[in-house]
């Protein structure tokens, strides 16, 4: 019986350590060596402080601020119970929640119309009143960019003009031409946003 059962033992020592040890290292140092930034997180640093990462939405809550999407993440409090927490890295989700229920329909109907308060006559865009299923999106359509212009221009006592050119330095393309549509980063954005105040102040 011993001798039927040393391969497979033998066999499973082996077959973790190099898929549950040699393998995860090796492709770890190969992505640090080919693709650091990415492989260390895609973090932005602002003097030399991480600030954010590329690849992780923020809540911005500030009418001086462009928002990103609607975050279904969520967290706990201190007694162990579930609260909402936006944009919450640790526990990536949406809201599971089907088109046809009423929660979902009446949070996006009241996001529709607190948006349509703000911006008068302009269509809301979709990104701006949905969450996208990681519940992490770091960005937003050009469309949802623009759409958020009057209030923040107005919150910065910036020309409007120069906001629209803003974001559109800041819209990335489809890769390649072809593959995914076209978006803003919202922390880059932000960033690009506080540092032409800044420059405007002095």
């Amino acid at each position: 019986m011993l001798k039927e059962i040393r391969p497979a033992i033998a066999l499973t020592i082996l077959f973790t350590v190099m898929l549950g040890i040699i393998y995860p290292l090796g492709m770890t140092r190969l992505a640090q060596t080919i693709f650091p930034h990415q492989a260390e997180g895609s973090l932005i640093l602002r003097n030399g402080t991480v600030i954010g990462s590329g690849i992780i939405g923020q809540a911005f809550a500030r009418s001086d601020y462009f928002h990103g999407r609607p975050s279904a993440t969520t967290g706990t409090d201190e007694k162990g119970g579930m609260i909402a927490l936006p944009d919450n890295a640790a526990n990536s989700m949406g809201s599971n929640l089907g088109p046809t229920n009423k929660a979902l329909i009446e949070r996006i109907r009241s996001d529709v119309e607190r948006m349509k308060a703000e911006n008068p006559g302009m269509a809301v865009p979709v990104d701006l009143v949905t969450t996208s299923a990681s519940g992490l999106d770091p960005d937003i359509t050009p469309a949802a960019a623009l759409f958020q212009v009057p209030r923040v221009a107005k919150a910065r006592n910036l020309d409007p003009a120069r906001l629209q050119a803003l974001v559109g330095q800041f819209t990335r393309p489809r890769t390649l031409g072809i593959i995914g549509e076209p978006s803003v980063n919202v922390l880059q954005l932000n960033m690009a946003l506080d540092a032409a105040t800044a420059k405007m102040a002095r």
